[in-house]
């Protein structure tokens, strides 16, 4: 079994362990910012990270109404968003042994 530290995914399903953009200086991470990174600064913060806050779950594939059409609208950079989610949820699951 693949072992994740979800401590380090963020709502979208991203790793910030790693990234250029974190390694370089240019975002400090939504894990770490709340949502308040660089990249998201001139649109009041990362409404996915929020949006996964306010549902009170870890990252997206968990929330309940997980695949919604909002999201995909949102993480434009990855149109395998809900397939990369569902991967993830299926090793929560398995790692938190439900």
């Amino acid at each position: 079994m693949t072992y994740i530290d979800f401590s380090v995914i963020t709502a979208c399903g991203e790793c910030c362990v790693g990234c250029k953009k974190k390694e370089d200086g240019f975002c400090n991470g939504c894990i770490e910012t709340e949502g308040n990174c660089q990249e998201w600064a001139n649109s009041n913060g990362c409404s996915i990270y929020k949006c996964a806050k306010q549902h009170n779950v870890l990252f997206c594939g968990l929330c309940e109404e997980f695949p919604c059409a909002w999201l995909v609208t949102k993480v434009t950079w990855n149109p395998d968003v809900i397939e990369h989610l569902s991967g993830l949820v299926k090793l929560y699951h398995e790692q938190k042994g439900c």
